[in-house]
This record gives structure tokens, C-alpha cells and sequence, in this order.
């Protein structure tokens, strides 16, 4: 995963420059502004990962509101869209409900290429072949302001205890 670029950042937008750290080890620098991209009424973002989160499908809309072309995105993982203000937590939980084959969902902060952000109600279920899981897909959709809203309060707050 490369760091990102001054070059796709949104023009003139004030950002900060970030260094996040993976489960795997793994470190990115990040640059993050403050603008919101809105989340088109009816839009689906649809992604398929292999079992290790790695990108092996991403349709239109995915390729469109992350600001990444598909080949950026393919082969990637998906944490490329991690964006640092959503907590440790949210992820653990996550892979955790996956990873046992259940179906999880749940609120998400993404980081464009770009710098600035969207967010979604995402839906992520397990791929099983032959009583195996090979992979995961990921719906996302539309959420309500008022659930982002409460989202950007108690993500803070878990981030804060998270950096302490």
C-alpha cells in the first residue's frame, strides 16, 4: 500500500499528514482534509476481498466515490480506505462477526484519495465455498445524517480512549 500524494490531494483544501498503522504491521501516510463528499441517493458501492480483506472486485460506484481508478483498488487492501478517525474497535468487531461467517453492519468513515471523506451503512457477509470461507462482499449504502451524526461523537470518543 503506497502513501498518499500531495498530487491527488483536493486543491487549495487545508489537509494534515497522518501515519496509520496496520494490524499487519504495515505503515501508510496519510493526508487528510476536512471535506465531506455526500453519498448519492441510490447508489450501491459493491467489493468483493479475498480472505485476507485483499480488493478482487470493485463496481462503478466504488471506483467513483473513493476517487481511486479500479486499478488502484484491485490487488489492494482494503484498508486503503481507512480513514483515521474511525476506531480500532469498529474494525476488530468487524473482521471478529466476519470471520465467523456472520453477516456484519455498521456505520464507516472512508478516506478518498483524494484526502476528503464519505460515509456509509455498510453490509459485509463471508464468502463460503465448500464450508470454507473464501472471501467477503461489501454493500454500501446511503446512511442516515442523524446515524453519522451519532457516529461522529462515539467514534470520537472511542478514538480518544484508543490514543491514551
Amino acid at each position: 500500500m503506497t502513501d498518499m500524494s500531495e498530487a491527488d490531494l483536493v486543491p487549495a483544501a487545508p489537509h494534515r499528514a497522518l501515519t496509520l498503522s496496520y494490524h499487519d504491521g504495515r505503515t501508510r501516510r496519510v493526508l487528510v482534509n476536512d471535506q465531506e463528499v455526500p453519498y448519492p441517493d441510490g447508489m450501491l458501492i459493491v467489493s468483493r476481498t479475498d480472505s485476507a480483506g485483499i480488493i478482487t472486485h470493485a463496481n462503478q460506484a466504488f471506483v467513483d466515490m473513493s476517487g481511486y481508478a479500479r486499478d488502484e483498488l484491485i490487488g489492494e487492501s482494503h484498508c486503503i480506505l481507512r480513514h483515521p478517525d474511525m476506531p480500532t474497535a469498529a474494525f476488530h468487531d468487524l473482521w471478529d462477526t466476519v470471520k465467523r461467517g456472520a453477516k456484519w453492519q455498521g456505520y464507516v468513515k472512508n478516506l478518498r484519495k483524494d484526502g476528503a471523506h464519505y460515509w456509509v451503512f455498510a453490509t459485509a457477509i463471508p464468502n463460503v465455498r465448500e464450508g470454507r470461507v473464501v472471501g467477503y462482499t461489501s454493500v454500501r449504502r446511503k446512511p442516515s445524517r442523524a446515524k453519522v451524526n451519532d457516529c461522529i461523537a462515539h467514534y470520537a470518543r472511542l478514538r480518544s480512549e484508543e490514543l491514551k
